[in-house]
């Protein structure tokens, strides 16, 4: 999730029979935006031993409503990378392009 690498990279890091699953629209594809390296995997995974393929979710209002009572008793801790002030937007992309985050990097708005 949230990855920045091509098709080719991510296929480098399989085995010979591994199994790789895309999960949302995470590259700014040439021609088709988020979707690019999605279609690509989907074509090309008949003519690999490895199994290219992709996730699309939906939400569900219940799940939502069940993760936010796990995270207010404790029994579930998002992780959260680093906390940017929301002027500093763009070193937060930086922060991400960059690879090395853990977790999630958020953004803290200013208090009213």
């Amino acid at each position: 999730m949230a990855g920045q690498r091509g098709l080719r990279d991510l296929r480098r890091a399989l085995t010979p029979r591994g199994r790789l699953v895309i999960t949302g629209g995470e590259t700014d594809g040439r021609w088709l935006g988020g979707t690019d390296r999605q279609l690509r995997a989907h074509l090309l995974s008949p003519f690999t031993g490895q199994h290219l393929g992709t996730f699309i979710s939906s939400e569900h209002a219940d799940g939502l409503r069940d993760l936010t009572v796990l995270i207010d008793a404790g029994a579930l801790t998002p992780v959260v990378d680093r906390v940017f002030p929301l002027a500093e937007t763009a070193a937060a992309i930086r922060h991400l392009l960059d690879g090395h985050t853990t977790g999630k990097v958020a953004l803290a708005l200013p208090a009213e």
